[in-house]
């Protein structure tokens, strides 16, 4: 388990991590999700011990990770700006990485880069930017370590090759403990691979939630009501993230169980009435404009 506790970073006058407490579950996929600057590579340094917080602690599995070799065993950090020496070749790495993870297993990375079709002797310099992406993926997997810290890792993979990453993860959840932390802003990407969601704003975290209880307290409604004074009564009734007109159409996002929510419109007898199936991107949107993060603001 990973805990974050009260975590603060400020660079020079910029506060980029604010605050932030967070638990994650083992044999889990987390996604660390947030608008741009929101302070997910920050945090994610700061889970690797790379920087230490201002403020706050972070543990893995009960101890702290900054400045400690036992701590960093047990996970893998993939950074969004990975560096390789220019003549490098993927073995030549392995060679490398076998000095801080004695568990490395070659077999399996042997395996998985024939799977990836990516050749070991090749220098890594030549390799494209989903190439390296790929690499790194399986020099994680491989690494055979409890969590594996993803930076925006399916930034630049092709839609075969994110599928692949996908997959790769679940069969290692399903056959050992592994936990996957991967922040991005892809939250299409995200959707159909993670377990927990994790949404940063401005530095801290507005919420940390099960996706598909998230999914089962939030609901956006289409419907056609007789009058202004009908929707003026469902605003005050309904906790509403978010309320749009298209002509005669209503649209409602709002917090609650489906039940609740269609109950409340139908006591109002709506000429019509349906639930949308919301997307975990509408649901970022909702919950940013909540806090007062609008492209309307931004222009």
């Amino acid at each position: 388990m990973i805990e974050i506790k009260g975590c603060s970073k400020t660079f020079d006058d910029i506060k980029a991590v604010s605050q932030v407490s967070l638990d994650i579950g083992d044999r889990e996929v987390f996604g660390l999700v947030g608008s741009n600057g929101a302070g997910k590579s920050t945090l994610l340094r700061m889970m690797a011990g790379i920087i230490k917080p201002d403020t706050g602690e972070i543990l893995i599995d009960g101890k702290p990770v900054y400045e400690n070799e036992e701590a960093k065993s047990q996970f893998f950090y993939i950074s969004d700006d990975s560096y390789f020496p220019v003549v490098y070749t993927p073995n030549d790495m392995v060679r490398f990485y076998r000095n801080f993870y004695p568990g490395f297993q070659m077999q399996r990375y042997t395996r998985l880069m024939k799977q990836f079709h990516l050749d070991e002797k090749r220098k890594i310099g030549t390799f494209s930017k989903g190439m390296k992406k790929q690499l790194l993926v399986i020099f994680g997997v491989s690494a055979g370590t409890k969590y594996l810290f993803c930076d925006e890792t399916f930034d630049g993979l092709d839609p075969v090759m994110r599928q692949a990453v996908k997959s790769l993860f679940a069969a290692e959840i399903m056959n050992r403990e592994f936990t996957p932390v991967i922040a991005s802003h892809n939250l299409r990407e995200l959707e159909d691979v993670c377990d927990h969601v994790g949404l940063l704003h401005e530095g801290g975290i507005l919420l940390s939630k099960d996706l598909e209880e998230m999914k089962l307290h939030i609901h956006k409604i289409q419907c056609v009501l007789t009058d202004r004074e009908r929707e003026k009564e469902l605003e005050k009734e309904l906790d509403i993230l978010k309320i749009q007109h298209q002509g005669s159409l209503l649209l409602i996002t709002a917090r609650g169980t489906r039940s609740e929510i269609m109950a409340k419109i139908q006591s109002k007898k709506p000429l019509f009435c349906e639930v949308i199936p919301l997307t975990l991107e509408e649901i970022f949107i909702s919950e940013t404009e909540v806090a007062g993060y609008e492209i309307k603001n931004l222009f």
